[in-house]
């Protein structure tokens, strides 16, 4: 599994909006500056996170995105599930994938167990904690 641009910029942008949330829409162009991310690229995934719910994008003048919940109920696994799409790390755990190897595979356990742990690890993971800066240098999987 890697993750894209897309799935890292739009990490970088929740907690931006979340840093600098205040009531306010913030205008994106002032989001895009702070996490040195072009304008289009980063119109893009705010674009897929509106539609997924997880930012409000206001329109207008004073226009601007902010995020429709609190910071601290937005997993790191919800973000980039929707912007990656899925986090398994082989196909054949794929939603509705079928191996004729299944049965006697003897990978397939471990497989199964590290998903269970990326899967664990993402979602153990909000916003809010990585606007709190906390050292991830001691975490061990």
């Amino acid at each position: 599994m890697k993750i894209s641009t897309k799935g890292r910029y739009a990490l970088r942008l929740m907690v931006d909006l979340a840093e600098h949330q205040n009531g306010d829409p913030v205008p994106l162009k002032e989001v895009a500056e702070r996490q040195e991310i072009s304008s289009k690229y980063a119109e893009s995934i705010m674009a897929i996170l509106s539609k997924g719910d997880l930012v409000i994008a206001e329109r207008g003048k004073s226009g601007g995105y902010r995020l429709s919940r609190d910071p601290s109920s937005y997993t790191v696994g919800e973000i980039l599930t929707l912007t990656e799409g899925s986090l398994h790390p082989v196909a054949c755990l794929e939603e509705g994938a079928r191996c004729p190897r299944e049965g006697n595979c003897r990978t397939l356990a471990m497989w199964q167990r590290l998903d269970r742990m990326l899967a664990e690890f993402f979602n153990g993971v909000t916003i809010e904690d990585l606007i709190e800066k906390e050292d991830w240098s001691d975490y061990v999987i």
